[in-house]
């Protein structure tokens, strides 16, 4: 475990560490307890493996590969697959996580046929399951790519051609037999060519309902092998669909519940979507807890003031901060966890800077978790919240909480009590108290 990262030992803790030492922990103690459980068990940070290990620096439109690493020739041979995840195997251990998340096609490459490609996902998965054995790891997720190969152009689950739903199936069959063997915690589908290009192209119901075919399937195959992991899928509005047809948080749920499918998936939400839509970074993550229904986040941002995916390392304290309230407030993530999802810049060359951007994120949100139980012991927010939705708490409300009112009885409440008082909503004073926890006052 000391190839292909040489001169870098395990991450430490460190909390005196200064300005420019980078490639030690400063908020991120993973044996602290914090609200309960330790820093570990809250987090259960793992490590995107696509993002980490198969962006090479290459851009889409502007310029060829410029990460240079000693394991990758590019190539899709297997030799370059198994080098490939030899180094991402010490990478792993040396930044001291206990989970990678990975899909089918960054372990081993596509064969000729469908044979030869299960054939080399099987020698693949036999290598990963042995260096598990070795390191203590296993995946949060593992995933089907249902995207990038040329026929999943038209999308997977909702193509309109029954030969490649027909294939999606048999991939996804495939990688949640290759889950149950990794002991995956988590299977995710991501979706990003199922969606429109044009309205004139596509029956929308008929390809949802394909889609849910396929998750419907999944499940029950799940069930039929033993697997024990939490079905996930992530949503994301566009890119490279127009749109896609889980486009979000509520598109997604609506999608599910409307074809019975809400009580065998959760979500797995990557807060940087939300900023492409043009709302708050938590927003998604709070819609789904709202609804029981989130599984797993994310840990990556992208650039606000660009509409584009743009896969950085966490570093926003505010955002996470928001973010790790409402996975406290809900109880933690279950079989879930925080994926790091960031990729370092075309321009970072160094295999060291992988270690810098990851540390990043699990501070971020190490210190953000800190922050978030502080607001949480306190009882500010709790305070607050109740006051605001007292006149709930008996009477008239309570009813309503009920849903033991009709519209009679509402004409008649305002007859009798008139125009309601305005209120404040108090914005800034809910502003300025979170400030207090994310930016602690000076001792």
């Amino acid at each position: 475990m000391n190839k292909y990262f040489p001169g870098i030992g395990r991450v430490e803790y460190r909390p005196d560490a200064g300005p420019e030492d980078t490639l030690v922990f400063r908020h991120y103690n993973a044996g602290e307890t914090v609200h309960g459980r330790t820093m570990e068990e809250w987090l259960r940070f793992s490590v995107c493996y696509f993002n980490t290990f198969r962006y090479l620096g290459a851009d889409d439109y502007y310029g060829d590969r410029a990460h240079q690493r000693s394991w990758e020739d590019a190539s899709q041979s297997l030799d370059n697959y198994k080098r490939r995840m030899m180094a991402a195997f010490e990478f792993f251990h040396k930044l001291c996580v206990k989970y990678y998340s990975v899909s089918d096609r960054d372990m081993a490459p596509e064969g000729e046929n469908f044979e030869e490609t299960n054939n080399y996902l099987e020698e693949m998965v036999t290598l990963a399951a042995d260096l598990q054995r070795q390191t203590g790891l296993k995946p949060l997720y593992y995933s089907a790519d249902l995207f990038s190969h040329p026929r999943y152009a038209n999308g997977a689950g909702a193509n309109p051609d029954a030969h490649v739903f027909a294939y999606a199936c048999a991939q996804v069959k495939r990688s949640m037999e290759a889950a149950k063997r990794l002991g995956a915690e988590n299977f995710v589908f991501f979706n990003p060519r199922d969606g429109y290009q044009s309205v004139l192209q596509r029956q929308f119901l008929r390809d949802q309902s394909h889609m849910a075919q396929l998750y419907r399937m999944a499940s029950q195959y799940k069930d039929k092998i033993g697997f024990k992991g939490q079905l996930l899928i992530q949503p994301k509005p566009a890119d490279p669909r127009r749109h896609q047809y889980e486009s979000d948080a509520m598109a997604t749920m609506q999608m599910l519940n409307h074809f019975g499918l809400d009580k065998q998936y959760k979500l797995y939400i990557k807060p940087a979507f939300s900023r492409l839509m043009g709302r708050p970074y938590e927003h998604d993550v709070y819609m789904a807890a709202a609804y029981n229904m989130l599984g797993s986040v994310d840990a990556s941002d992208s650039f606000p003031e660009f509409q584009g995916t743009s896969d950085l390392c966490a570093k926003n304290m505010r955002d996470a901060t928001y973010v790790m309230k409402c996975v406290l407030e809900q109880g933690g993530l279950q079989q879930g966890g925080f994926t790091l999802g960031g990729r370092v810049r075309r321009e970072s060359v160094e295999p060291r800077d992988l270690f810098h951007g990851h540390v990043l994120a699990m501070d971020t949100f190490a210190r953000a978790l800190r922050n978030a139980a502080r607001m949480i012991t306190d009882g500010s927010f709790a305070r607050s919240m109740q006051q605001r939705y007292n006149s709930y708490k008996s009477g008239f409300g309570e009813h309503v909480e009920k849903n033991t009112i009709t519209m009679e009885e509402c004409e008649d409440y305002v007859r009798k009590n008139g125009e309601p008082q305005h209120r404040s909503s108090r914005y800034e004073h809910f502003q300025n108290m979170f400030s207090y926890y994310v930016y602690p006052p000076r001792q």
